[in-house]
C-alpha cells in the first residue's frame, strides 16, 4: 500500500485530491499531514498566493520522494468573478495532476475531472453562451482534458439536443423509473438491488403488492398536479424474471394509474438476462406497447460468462435476441464491458464480431469498475483483469467499430475505481437512442423512484440542486415500509413543484 502525503491543501480540496491520487496509485492511502511525517516515500506541498495589483493567483506545488525534490509545477489562474476558493481548488487539481503524471509517465484522458460528470459540465457551459470553440479551450486548458475526449463530448452533446430538442426545458415533466429487485443469478461485479427470483428475500407477490400502491400514489400525485412523464424505465435487477402474467398485471396498472401513458416518449423494459425472455413475455411486452429493451451479453465468451456468474450461454444469448426481434421488440440494446476477468484485446474482438452479425440498435459500451459491495471488489485476487494499457486499447477499439458499423455516441458516464480512468458510452444507430438514459445521465429532471432500490432524484427549479431519496434495497423491508416510502416521496415532490410554481 502506497502511502502519498500531501501538505498544504484546505480541507473541502481533500476529497477530490484524494481520488486524483488514486488515478495513479489504485492502492495507494492519502495524508493530509501538517507537516512532512515520514523520511521515506511521496510528499507533495502546495503554496498559494495572490498575484500583487492583479486579479490573479498561483498555485506552486513541488513533488518530494525520500526528501529529495522531484519535480515542481506552478500555474497562474484568473480569478475574475469565480470565489477565490472555487479557483484555488481547481489550480491545486491541475497542479497535482501535473506532478503525477510527470512523475509516473501516466496521462491521464480526462484530465482532473473526477467528480462531476462531463457532458453536464460541457452542457452547463453551452448555457453560459460559450461557443464550442470556447468550452473546448476551457476544457483543454483548465481541466486538462485530452482532445479525443473533447471531441467525444461535443458529439454526445450535439445528439443529444438533436434526439431532445428540449432538453432545457424538459424539468417541467418527469421520469419515473421502477425497480424490480429480482434475478436469476448475481453477477459478480454487481451492486445493483438483485436478489435470486427463488430465494428468501421476500415474497415477489407481496413486493408486487407494494409496488401497485406506489404506482397508484404516485400516479395519482401526477394526474392532481397535472404533471407529463416523459419516459417509462424499469430496471432491476432483472424485470422480466417475474411471471409473464405478473409482468401483464403491472404494465396494466402502469396504464391504470399513470396519467397519459400513450403518450410518454419511450417505455424501456430491461430483459438483460437472456435466460428470463421467452415468448409469453415478449406477448405481454408487445400488448402494452413497450418501446425498448435490453438483452445484455456482456461478452460472447461462455468461460466469460461462468466467471461472472451469469446463468446463460452465449447461443442462448443470440437466440433470445432472434427471438425478440422476430417477435416485433425491434429496438434492442445490448451491453458490453471491457476488461472482464480473464478477457484482453482478442477476446474482446470476437464479442465485436458476433455483434456486427446482430447489429442491435445500440449498445452500451462499459468498462468495468470495481464497485464497493461486489463480489469481485471482495475477492480481487481470484478475478484477474487486462491491464490499463490493453484496456485503453480496447476502447479504442470499440470507438472505431461503433463509428464504422454506423454507431454514434449519445450518452457518456464515469465511476469511481473505473479501470483506465476511462468511461461508459452509450452508442445508437441514429433515431434508436434511449431518452432515459440522457434524462438520467444529464440530470435535466426529475426522475421518480418506484420499487426496490429505486433512488429518486430530485432537481430543484431554482436551484438546480440535485438532491435524492432511494427506497430500501431488499425486498423484505421494501414490504415492510413500502407506505412509509410512498407518502414521504409525495411529501417531497409537492415541496419541490410547489417552488417550481412559486417560481414561475
Amino acid at each position: 500500500m502506497k502511502v502519498i502525503e500531501l501538505l498544504g491543501v484546505q480541507e473541502s480540496f481533500q476529497r477530490s485530491c484524494e481520488r486524483i491520487v488514486q488515478l495513479f496509485f489504485e492502492e495507494s492511502t492519502v495524508r493530509f499531514p501538517s507537516k512532512p511525517a515520514k523520511e521515506e516515500g511521496l510528499a507533495i506541498s502546495f503554496h498559494t498566493n495572490d498575484l500583487e495589483d492583479t486579479n490573479q493567483m498561483r498555485i506552486t506545488g513541488e513533488l518530494f520522494e525520500n526528501k529529495t525534490k522531484v519535480n515542481a509545477q506552478d500555474v497562474i489562474f484568473n480569478i475574475n468573478e469565480q470565489p477565490r476558493k472555487k479557483v484555488e481548488k481547481q489550480g491545486v487539481s491541475f497542479v497535482l495532476l501535473k506532478l503525477l503524471e510527470e512523475y509516473t509517465g501516466m496521462e491521464q484522458p480526462w484530465g482532473v475531472l473526477t467528480g462531476i460528470r462531463p457532458t453536464k459540465l460541457y452542457h452547463m457551459m453551452r448555457r453560459e453562451g460559450k461557443s464550442k470553440e470556447e468550452i473546448a479551450e476551457i476544457l483543454q486548458e483548465k481541466y486538462l482534458l485530452q482532445p479525443e475526449k473533447i471531441q467525444l463530448l461535443q458529439q454526445i452533446v450535439e445528439r443529444q439536443l438533436t434526439v431532445v430538442p428540449d432538453l432545457d426545458r424538459i424539468g417541467e415533466e418527469v421520469s419515473i423509473y421502477i425497480g424490480i429487485p429480482f434475478c436469476p443469478t448475481m453477477c459478480a461485479y454487481c451492486t445493483f438491488p438483485a436478489y435470486p427470483i427463488n430465494g428468501r428475500n421476500g415474497s415477489v407477490e407481496e413486493f408486487l403488492m407494494g409496488l401497485h400502491y406506489e404506482m397508484e400514489k404516485t400516479g395519482q400525485w401526477l394526474k392532481d398536479n397535472n404533471i407529463r412523464i416523459t419516459t417509462i424505465y424499469y430496471g432491476g435487477g432483472t424485470p422480466t424474471s417475474i411471471t409473464a402474467e405478473q409482468m401483464d398485471a403491472l404494465y396494466a396498472k402502469m396504464y391504470k394509474v399513470f396519467p397519459a401513458v400513450e403518450n410518454v416518449r419511450e417505455l424501456t423494459v430491461e430483459a438483460g438476462r437472456p435466460d428470463t425472455i421467452e415468448p409469453a413475455k415478449i406477448d405481454v411486452l408487445n400488448k402494452w406497447n413497450v418501446d425498448r429493451i435490453s438483452v445484455n451479453p456482456q461478452s460472447f465468451t461462455d468461460d466469460t460468462l461462468k466467471a461472472i456468474g451469469r446463468r446463460h450461454s452465449v447461443e442462448e444469448t443470440i437466440t433470445k435476441y432472434h427471438l425478440a426481434f422476430k417477435m416485433g421488440l425491434t429496438n434492442i440494446n445490448m451491453d458490453l464491458i471491457i476488461g472482464l476477468p480473464g478477457e484482453g484485446k482478442e477476446e474482446f474482438s470476437h464479442t465485436l464480431e458476433v455483434t456486427k452479425e446482430l447489429q442491435p440498435a445500440s449498445l452500451t459500451v462499459h468498462t468495468l469498475s470495481y464497485k464497493r459491495a461486489s463480489q469481485m471488489t471482495r475477492y480481487k485476487e481470484k478475478y484477474k483483469v487486462a491491464g490499463r494499457d490493453e484496456i485503453h486499447e480496447m476502447m479504442e477499439m470499440a470507438s472505431h467499430w461503433m463509428k464504422k458499423e454506423g454507431y454514434v455516441p449519445y450518452y457518456l458516464y464515469r465511476q469511481k475505481n473505473i479501470l483506465g480512468n476511462l468511461e461508459n458510452v452509450g452508442y445508437a444507430k441514429p433515431e434508436q437512442e434511449s431518452l432515459y438514459n440522457i434524462m438520467i445521465m444529464e440530470e435535466a429532471q426529475t426522475i421518480i423512484g418506484l420499487g426496490c432500490g429505486a433512488s429518486s432524484k430530485w432537481v430543484d427549479p431554482i436551484t438546480g440542486k440535485i438532491d435524492r431519496y432511494a427506497n430500501p434495497k431488499d425486498p423484505q423491508t421494501y414490504i415492510s415500509k413500502y407506505e412509509e416510502y410512498t407518502h414521504k416521496k409525495i411529501e417531497q415532490l409537492t415541496e419541490l413543484f410547489s417552488r417550481k410554481r412559486t417560481e414561475v
